[in-house]
């Protein structure tokens, strides 16, 4: 004659059969876009940033122009100061040559540099970071790394998150979906 309380329902959601827990954030461009609809300012403080990234089969694309599939698509990373395009640092992606490749994607004084990291699998969950090195930014995807040349100055960064984004020249081809943990 007394009420029984359920057991609450685990905080999982599914993605292609797999549980993942509920602090990833999923991040989506969509088709004729190029910003993710997760944009919003947060101002960052940092010496390191750390990710965990699923991609899932929605990063297999194809652009307009076959050349623009060799264009670096951006993850996730950070301003230092107040124009990305100007200082900052970012795991990049792209979908080319039937893999998915990871780039250090980097702003040096209004210069671009990339590097590609490594190829991953749709699917899997994947450990990034980008760290700050007095000259150097430190990028780390699984047991891969690569080192970038920094011009800007301190061991801190102060900026801006900058968040998942598509292109190059083209938006997004179709519907694109991220998931991302910090």
């Amino acid at each position: 004659w007394s009420c029984k309380k359920e057991s609450p329902i685990p905080t999982q959601t599914i993605l292609d059969s797999t549980f993942i827990d509920t602090g990833f954030i999923k991040y989506t461009i969509r088709q004729g876009q190029q910003y993710c609809d997760q944009n919003t300012l947060k101002l960052i403080n940092l010496s390191a940033l750390n990710f965990d990234v699923i991609f899932d089969s929605s990063a297999i694309y194809s652009t307009i122009n076959p050349n623009n599939q060799y264009d670096i698509n951006k993850l996730y990373g950070f301003s230092e100061g107040f124009n990305h395009q100007y200082n900052s640092a970012r795991i990049g992606w792209r979908w080319s040559d039937d893999s998915l490749r990871l780039f250090g994607y980097v702003y040096n004084n209004g210069t671009r540099i990339s590097q590609e990291i490594t190829t991953i699998s749709i699917g899997d969950t994947i450990p990034c970071s980008i760290q700050l090195q007095n000259t150097s930014y430190i990028f780390r995807v699984g047991q891969k790394q690569i080192a970038i040349s920094r011009t800007a100055a301190g061991s801190i960064a102060n900026g801006y998150r900058l968040y998942p984004y598509f292109g190059g020249d083209e938006t997004a081809p179709q519907l694109i979906t991220i998931r991302i943990k910090d």
